[in-house]
């Protein structure tokens, strides 16, 4: 399909690299909540619970790290050991959201690799291949139909 030979420039991936983990991690889950917890089905989200995720795009230099706990994923501080890490560069990435690859390709070509839990492995990449992804074209995602999906959610009137 492509090439996998697209890097952040190094000096950008440097200066991502000196950021502080937790903010990112926080934006992450805020994205995740939005955009995807809402498309999960309930049985992943049970194999979820409690489980370290991290994500981590190599080139940037940055990680985040994530759990599904009291009905939507959280940050939460860096661990040594999380159940899984998903990690491949920023373009790979952004090639499997638009399914303009395959993650078998980009794993058996290594530019995708998955540490930890096998069997949760397994369950984010179906999950996430069964997924509708018109659900994240860019106009489910303007900010707001975005909120207003999270205010219908909490019940109006209901503060944040």
């Amino acid at each position: 399909m492509t090439s996998g030979n697209y890097l952040l420039p190094a000096p950008l991936g440097k200066i991502l690299s000196r950021l502080p983990a937790y903010p990112g991690s926080l934006i992450f889950a805020a994205g995740l909540n939005l955009a995807l917890a809402p498309h999960l089905p309930a049985d992943t989200l049970r194999m979820l619970q409690g489980r370290a995720l991290r994500i981590r795009p190599r080139d940037a230099g940055v990680a985040f790290d994530f759990m599904w706990t009291d009905g939507r994923f959280k940050a939460i501080a860096p661990v040594a050991a999380p159940s899984l890490t998903i990690a491949a560069n920023v373009h790979d990435f952004y090639l499997l959201m638009q399914r303009k690859e395959d993650p078998d390709t980009l794993f058996f070509s290594r530019r995708l690799s998955m540490e930890g839990d096998t069997e949760l492995g397994l369950l984010v990449k179906n999950t996430l291949d069964a997924l509708d992804m018109s659900v994240f074209a860019p106009s489910h995602m303007a900010p707001a139909r975005l909120f207003g999906r999270e205010r219908v959610r909490r019940g109006p009137g209901t503060a944040a």
